[in-house]
């Protein structure tokens, strides 16, 4: 049989008798994807797997224990051969054909009357590849379309929208990197009919959605937020309950400084579905970007992560608690200020990654004392994430003078020795 011969169809079993002649694993394994077309399934076979004594002393299928005989046939809809002994198969393929009905031959894929694909399914999408009568092949095939759908590589977007209302999905985006979303994320983004978008998501993405996908810009910019908060709640709202799939896509995580929860909140408050996929914050992501862990064995065991705009006199001032500034460059200078009176000494080590990922990424190294200067000379501009601690030291961008005698995971309780 050519693969031309072949014409793609997908049968409707709810209901229907069907007959599976062989009690191995691979009857074992027909019988279960018949079960869960809803098809009423007997099993003919002088003995049976235990799986399929599994199914039957759960009630889900019916076994003769006995050999084939032609009259099981009878009102049959759909027959699967898998005996293992080919004359066998050939006898109920070939009784099969005389009535009309078709069978799957297990042991002669090519005098075969019907084929069966190999399957995946990703949300309610059926993905089902025959090739050739090579199964291993088949396999492969769908492995790698299966994998596709889930990451967001192939459409899953519907264009028949559901009768009821729509959905809203708020996306961490990662810090602007495409590559950093997270599967889900990339997934849903793929499926969505309206993206709200902000303008430190990652954008490239967006180029990549089908032409009629709405995009809604929203982004903010320091000091300057064209859209409010309280209307990007109610677009969100007002285009779910028109049936869409919307998609919020923020930068870093939507959960951390990023007003998330407040969007979360009133798409339930007015009744609209709402999932929350995490995303990459930029508040760990971005000094990583620059070598610079948060926490480090032998400099620092915690780390706070805060606003520039927040009081920092909470934060503990010690070098060995790495604090995180987000969209703290306007006050950078204030910032520094405050944390020296809360006694952090001048000399921390504090680094700015400026555009953490993308082509222009920029580091700056300084001091507590010197980096508000620094940064004012280099011109240091949004998006910049602000680390203050130790850690910097770990970073290949430090200057030799940060360096420490140990910073290491080998001997990390010995004391810690500066050099400048």
């Amino acid at each position: 049989m050519a693969i031309q011969d072949i014409y793609p169809t997908a049968l409707r079993l709810l209901g229907r008798p069907v007959l599976v002649v062989g009690g191995g694993p691979v009857a074992a394994r027909r019988a279960k994807g018949l079960l869960d077309a809803g098809a009423k399934v007997t099993v003919v076979a002088p003995v049976a797997s235990e799986k399929l004594r599994a199914l039957v002393d759960s009630g889900l299928l019916a076994w003769e224990p006995r050999e084939y005989r032609t009259e099981d046939l009878d009102g049959v809809w759909f027959v699967q051969t898998a005996t293992g002994t080919a004359a066998v198969d050939t006898r109920v393929a070939a009784d099969a054909e005389a009535q009309r009905i078709w069978c799957v031959n297990a042991s002669d894929h090519e005098a075969s009357a019907a084929w069966t694909p190999a399957v995946a399914e990703v949300d309610d999408v059926k993905i089902a590849i025959n090739a050739g009568g090579d199964p291993r092949r088949a396999m492969a095939l769908r492995d790698a379309v299966a994998t596709a759908l889930e990451t967001g590589d192939l459409p899953l977007r519907r264009h028949r929208k559901p009768e009821d209302k729509g959905s809203v999905a708020l996306i961490g985006g990662g810090p602007g990197d495409s590559g950093l979303i997270t599967v889900r994320g990339r997934r849903l983004l793929g499926q969505a009919d309206v993206v709200v978008a902000d303008r430190l998501g990652p954008r490239e993405l967006l180029k990549e959605l089908a032409p009629d996908v709405r995009i809604i810009e929203v982004g903010k910019t320091p000091g300057h937020h064209p859209v409010p908060q309280l209307e990007i709640n109610r677009i969100l709202v007002e285009e779910a309950l028109k049936g869409n799939r919307v998609v919020r896509l923020k930068g870093g995580d939507p959960y951390v400084l990023g007003r998330g929860g407040e969007e979360a909140e009133f798409c339930r408050q007015n009744g609209v579905g709402v999932e929350v996929v995490s995303g990459v914050t930029s508040a760990i992501s971005v000094p990583a970007a620059a070598g610079i862990p948060v926490t480090h064995r032998g400099l620092a065991k915690g780390f706070s992560v805060v606003t520039g705009h927040e009081e920092l006199s909470e934060v503990p001032a010690r070098p060995d608690h790495t604090v995180v500034l987000l969209m703290g460059v306007a006050q950078l200078c204030d910032s520094a200020a405050a944390l020296a009176a809360s006694g952090l000494p001048l000399d921390t080590p504090v680094g700015i990654v400026e555009k953490g990922y993308l082509p222009e990424q920029r580091v700056t190294i300084g001091t507590l004392g010197t980096i508000a200067d620094q940064a004012e000379a280099v011109g240091v501009a949004n998006p910049a994430v602000i680390v203050i601690g130790d850690v910097v030291r770990v970073s290949p961008f430090a200057p030799e003078h940060f360096k420490t005698a140990d910073y290491s995971t080998i001997t990390p309780n010995r004391p810690r020795v500066r050099t400048n």
